[in-house]
This record gives structure tokens, sequence and C-alpha cells, in this order.
């Protein structure tokens, strides 16, 4: 893969060249829907590094695995749905933790605990065959 070392946007010749590609792959990536660059006022496409990263994905499903277009389409897909369902998982796991920290001062403001403890109840068990220290079962 090409070697990026600053952060920018990069028209699509410099992107073509930088991967090996044809600027019509690009140009086939946007019209499917692979790729999103953005564009300045005089509609030059413009490849961040995040579009980069997306294509280097894209380039190493295709040359590597050998995967089609309408296949790198679903893989894109499902990839950003479930990168939205653990953003999804983290917030609620974050709203729990929240909710947990706020129950537990509301307990300790009113009972000074999470669990209300009894104190001072004496405790007898009973283990069958056990002995005590004269012999005798208990």
């Amino acid at each position: 893969m090409a070697k990026r070392k600053s952060r920018g946007a990069y028209m699509i010749s410099a992107v073509a060249e930088m991967y090996g590609i044809h600027p019509q792959t690009l140009r086939l990536y946007e019209r499917e829907g692979l790729l999103k660059p953005s564009r300045t006022e005089g509609n030059t496409r413009l490849y961040t590094e995040e579009d980069l990263q997306r294509l280097e994905f894209i380039l190493s499903l295709a040359r590597d695995l050998g995967v089609n277009i309408s296949g790198i389409a679903i893989i894109l897909q499902m990839r950003e749905r479930m990168e939205e369902m653990q953003r999804q998982i983290q917030e609620f796991v974050a709203s729990l933790q929240q909710e947990m920290i706020a129950r537990s001062h509301a307990a300790e403001a009113s009972h000074g605990a999470l669990v209300p403890v009894r104190r001072n109840i004496p405790v007898r068990v009973h283990t069958p065959g056990a002995r005590d220290d004269a012999g005798r079962r208990k």
C-alpha cells in the first residue's frame, strides 16, 4: 500500500498514482457509493486521510480476497452497522455506569449502605457429622 506522510487532501491523480490504480477505478468506487470524496468549488475530488483508509480497505478486499464491488458494498455496510452498534453499546454501558453511581450515592445518603445489613445476629451452622472439642456430636 502507499505511504502517506502528511494530513491533508489529495487529488484523484495523486491517489491513483499512490495506490497504482486508474483514476476511473476511483470514479467507479464513487459511483457505486464505496467512496465519497469531498469536492472543491471547481468540482475537483479531494480525498482525505479517512477516504484513503477506506480505499485501502476496499483495495485489500478486492486485491487480496478477490471480493467484487457488490460484495465490497455489503461488507462496508455491515462494517458501518457494526461500528454503529458498538457505539450504541458503549453509550448504553456508560449510561448504566452513571445510573449505578447515582443510585449508590443516593443509597449512601439515605441509609449509609447499598444493602441494609443486620447487625448482632447470631448465626449457628449445623454441619452433619461434625464433632465438638470433646468428641461429641454437635
